[in-house]
């Protein structure tokens, strides 16, 4: 995965399919962020750098596209 952004929520390329688990609402930033994924944009898709990771989401499954950017 490349996230060039380092975390800081401005360029999309760590874009990923939560396949299950609660990983709360994207924020308005994100959101913004989402709509210039090259791949797919469906309904599970997140910006793996904004995903807060406890052990809460031991177990979680993401899927990255074929396609990141």
């Amino acid at each position: 995965m490349v996230a060039q952004c380092g975390g800081e929520c401005s360029c999309a390329t760590c874009h990923v399919y939560v396949e299950a688990g609660d990983v709360g609402e994207p924020a308005e930033d994100e959101l913004d962020m989402l709509e210039l994924v090259a791949a797919e944009r469906r309904p599970q898709s997140r910006l793996s750098c904004q995903l807060r990771v406890g052990p809460e989401l031991d177990g979680l499954v993401v899927r990255i596209p074929e396609t990141q950017y």
